[in-house]
This record gives structure tokens, sequence and C-alpha cells, in this order.
């Protein structure tokens, strides 16, 4: 059958990849990455990519210059397994931090001697006699100055998806994550803790408590209870309230555990990366009264 319109030429199907067209547009490259991350921007702009692509993208080229140091979780705010703990301190720390993997030590804290998988204790309660020993995995290392992108390709590739940080003098700086990587590029992966930053961080809950970020500057907190917060050691200054309470402990909190300070009761509900996330905080006469 012939063309009913011999005289109109078909359209022609764009079979250009994404990549080829964000290519073709930034032709000829700019010459920094300022400059390419402006054309992104005119890219958008002109209907060539959207706006999330746009997003991904700058934060790809971005990551190029950042290192493991940059997005460690800090050695002081890593949990920590001590391979010579009681089976039920160990059970708890693995319920409370809900981490799914996590340096062990041995002696001292900078002594790592490997990774337990938190799905590895279940053998453990099927078989007691088992030594935890056995379920360790080896611990991968890395120094501070290894490039995310380097890092990335690494995780993917050896299925190890935690490192430890090493500093420049072998001492164990911190750790990281596969998910700490992702972060940089598709931005916080959320769970059901996490609340847009512009949404605040101190809300008023049914039973007359309060959940309160981790973050808050503690004026703030201060500010909202009316009352004066200050810690039992005068010379050191916080900023934060997770900060503060941390210095107060003694130790990384974990969830459940509970402190009062300045006429307030805090009660850690949530942790992430080895700090407070969200705080319950009540008044300590409304919480006796309630308990």
């Amino acid at each position: 059958m012939s063309d009913p319109h011999p005289g109109r030429l078909p359209e022609k199907e764009d079979k250009r990849t994404f990549l080829q067209k964000v290519a073709e547009f930034i032709h000829p490259g700019p010459d920094s990455t300022e400059e390419l991350i402006e054309t992104l921007a005119e890219a958008e702009d002109n209907d060539v990519i959207g706006a999330e692509s746009r997003v991904m993208l700058e934060r790809v080229i971005r990551m190029a210059d950042m290192t493991a140091g940059d997005v460690m979780v800090a050695a002081p705010r890593m949990d920590l397994v001590n391979i010579d703990a009681p089976f039920e301190d160990l059970l708890y720390l693995v319920i409370t931090t809900a981490h799914s993997r996590f340096p062990v030590f041995q002696g001292e804290r900078e002594n790592i001697i490997g990774i337990l998988m938190a799905k590895d204790l279940l053998k453990l309660q099927r078989a007691p006699e088992l030594n935890i020993r056995a379920l360790l995995r080896p611990a991968v290392f890395v120094p501070e100055s290894k490039g995310l992108n380097d890092l990335l390709r690494e995780f993917r590739g050896n299925r190890n998806h935690l490192a430890i940080v090493i500093d420049e003098f072998g001492r164990v700086a911190g750790l990281i994550t596969i998910e700490d990587v992702l972060e940089q590029i598709v931005g916080e992966i959320e769970d059901e803790f996490d609340i847009p930053e512009d949404a605040g961080d101190i809300f008023a809950l049914a039973d007359r408590t309060y959940r309160v970020s981790g973050d808050t500057p503690i004026e703030r907190v201060a500010e909202s209870f009316e009352v004066t917060l200050q810690g039992s050691d005068r010379e050191e200054a916080f900023d934060t309230i997770g900060g503060l309470i941390a210095h107060e402990m003694g130790h990384v909190p974990r969830r459940g555990e509970h402190v009062q300070l300045g006429g307030l009761h805090f009660v850690v509900l949530h942790t992430k990366g080895g700090a407070v996330r969200w705080f319950k905080v009540s008044r300590i006469e409304e919480s006796q009264a309630g308990g």
C-alpha cells in the first residue's frame, strides 16, 4: 500500500540516550567543576534534564572531590562490639542500635579484629557452643584520603559494605558504610524516624511529652522549656543537645537510655550513625507523676 501522504517526511525518533543529550548540550566541555555545574543548571532550564537528574549529577560531580574522611562516622561515635562481652550485652547492643554490621574489638577499641553481622547472631542462639570468633568476617581498612568514587567501586566489587577508616598515623579514625557513600548521590536515605529539616526539631506529643532532635541547639531547647541546661563539666562547651547529653552519659547514647538534666528527663528514642537522632523529653515532675 502506498503512503497516503507521500510529501510528508516521517518524524525521526530521538534515539539519543540521556547521557548523549547531556554531552551534546555541554559541548565543548567546561573548564572547571563549577562551570560544569552551572551548565547542568542551564540544561535543566532548557528542559534537557529534569530537576532530580540535575541534583543527582551535581552530587556525583562533587563526590569526585570527597574522601572517606569527609563522610565517615567518627571513632567516638562508633558502635563497637567487645569480643569478651557476655552474649546478653552483645545482643542488647545489636537490638538497640539496629545496625546490620558491627566492628568487633578486643582489649582496646583501637584493636579491631573483625566485623560481626547481626544476622549471624541467630547462629549463636541455635548453637550456643559456637565461638563468636568463628562468626567474624575480615575487617576492611581504608585511609582517610580514600576517594569516595574508588571506595564505592571497591564496595561493589568485594561486597563489603563497611570499612574502618584509618588516619595518617594508623589509628582508627572512624567507619564508613556503602550507605554513607550512596547518600552523597541520592541524599539521605530516610527511615521511619526521619523528618524533613524544615519541619522543625521539637514536636509536642499527645502524652504531654516532646520529641526533640539530637541536633537541636542547646539554647533552643533551654528557651523552649524555660530551663537552664548546663553540663557537669562547665568548662566544656557544646552546641547541640545530643552532644551535651552524650558527654554527660560518658559514652555514645543507646536507644532506651535516659538521663535527667536541667529539670528535664531525656530518653533516647532513636540513634543513627552513632549519634542520637531523637530524644523523648518530659519535665521531671510530669515523668515522675506518670510513672
